[in-house]
C-alpha cells in the first residue's frame, strides 16, 4: 500500500510485534524489516533493515513498565527522522505513565506531560493511542493525536452477550464519563462506586451510587492494574443484589496479585483489548483484538480522510 512518492510502511518495536503482524495483516502490508541490537551492558540500538526515505512510517509500540519499551519507541522514532522518513506516526495503542497527568500532591513529576515532550523531541509529527486515562493529556502534545476508543470494539460484543437487564458501572467517580458513553449508546442505567485509597493501588474504602439489585452489571474502565478495585466493586455490587458481574477493560496491565485477585473475585469475566501482551493464566480473562481498528486508522490518517466515525463516543 501506498503512493510512489510517499509509501506507507509499518514497523514494530519488540514489545507490540504480535499486535503490528495483526494490523498488517488487516491492512494487506508486509511488516517492515527492523532490528534491535542488544549489547552486553543492557543498552540497545535499534535498526531499519529497509529504506524509509520519502515514508510514512508508522511505529506500533505499546509502553509499559519497564522504560524499556518507551526508551525503545523513542529510538525508532529518532532513526526513522535521521533516515529521511516523510512522516513518522507513533501508533501506541496503550500510552505508559498516562496515570500521572497532574500534580495531586507536591513535588511529584507530571509524568503524561513528559513523555509527550519526549517523543516530540525524539521527531514524532502524529500519536495514534487508546483509551488514555485521561481525556486531557491529548493537550499535552504540540501534534496532532488521534484517540480511539475500545468502546467500539467493546459496545458490539456486550450486545452479543445476550445479558436482558444490563447496568453499566464506573469503579470511581473519574471513569463517570466513560461509563455513561457505554449507558447511553447501549441505553441503560448507569451506576458509580466511589472510592478513597489509603495510597496507590490501596482501596481504603468504597460506596455504591445508584441500583444495582436485579441487574446484569458490566464495570467498565481504561485498565486493571492489581485488580484491586474492580474485584472490591464487584463484591460490592453482588452484595447490593446484582445477578451478575463483569468487566471491560481497555488494558491489561495485570501487575502483581492482579491475576490471582480476579480468579478469586466474584466476577463472571473480564474483557480487554490485546493492546498488551496477553496474559493468560485465568479462565475469567478473554481478549477482544483492536488490529482492525487500528489498521483502518493508519489507513486513514495516511490517505488523509477523517477519522471521527471511528470514535465511538
Amino acid at each position: 500500500m501506498g503512493t510512489k512518492n510517499h509509501p506507507l510502511k509499518v514497523f514494530s518495536c519488540r514489545n507490540s510485534r504480535y499486535l503490528a503482524e495483526e494490523i498488517c495483516k488487516s491492512l494487506g502490508v508486509e511488516l517492515g524489516n527492523s532490528s534491535c541490537a542488544v549489547f552486553s551492558d543492557g543498552e540497545y540500538e535499534p535498526c531499519y533493515e529497509e529504506t524509509i526515505r520519502g515514508s510514512h512510517v508508522f511505529i506500533v509500540q505499546s509502553t509499559p513498565p519497564p522504560a524499556d519499551n518507551l526508551m525503545e519507541l523513542l529510538l525508532m522514532i529518532d532513526a526513522a527522522k535521521r533516515a529521511s522518513a516523510y512522516k513518522v506516526i507513533a501508533v501506541m495503542p496503550y500510552f505508559g505513565y498516562a496515570r500521572q497527568d497532574r500534580k495531586d500532591k507536591p513535588r511529584v513529576s507530571i509524568g503524561a506531560k513528559l513523555v509527550a515532550d519526549l517523543l516530540s523531541s525524539a521527531g514524532v509529527d502524529r500519536v495514534i493511542t487508546m483509551d488514555l486515562h485521561a481525556d486531557q493529556i491529548q493537550g499535552f502534545f504540540n501534534v496532532p493525536v488521534d484517540h480511539l476508543f475500545a468502546s467500539a470494539n467493546f459496545i458490539p460484543y456486550i450486545r452479543e452477550l445476550g445479558l436482558h437487564d444490563i447496568t453499566i458501572a464506573s469503579p470511581d467517580v473519574g471513569g463517570t464519563k466513560r461509563a455513561n458513553t457505554y449507558a447511553r449508546l447501549l441505553e441503560t442505567d448507569m451506576v458509580i462506586c466511589h472510592k478513597s485509597r489509603a495510597k496507590a493501588n490501596v482501596v481504603d474504602s468504597m460506596t455504591l451510587i445508584g441500583e444495582v439489585a436485579g441487574k446484569d452489571v458490566i464495570i467498565v474502565d481504561d485498565m486493571i492494574d492489581t485488580a484491586g478495585t474492580i474485584s472490591k466493586a464487584a463484591r460490592l455490587m453482588l452484595e447490593k443484589g446484582a445477578n451478575s458481574v463483569r468487566a471491560f477493560a481497555a488494558h491489561a496491565v495485570l501487575s502483581g496479585p492482579a491475576i490471582e485477585n480476579i480468579n478469586n473475585s466474584v466476577l463472571e469475566e473480564v474483557y480487554f483489548t490485546n493492546s498488551l501482551p496477553r496474559k493468560n493464566n485465568s479462565p475469567k480473562i478473554k481478549y477482544i483484538s483492536i488490529a482492525d481498528s487500528f489498521a483502518d486508522a493508519i489507513e486513514r490518517v495516511y490517505k488523509n480522510q477523517s477519522i471521527s466515525s471511528l470514535f465511538f463516543r
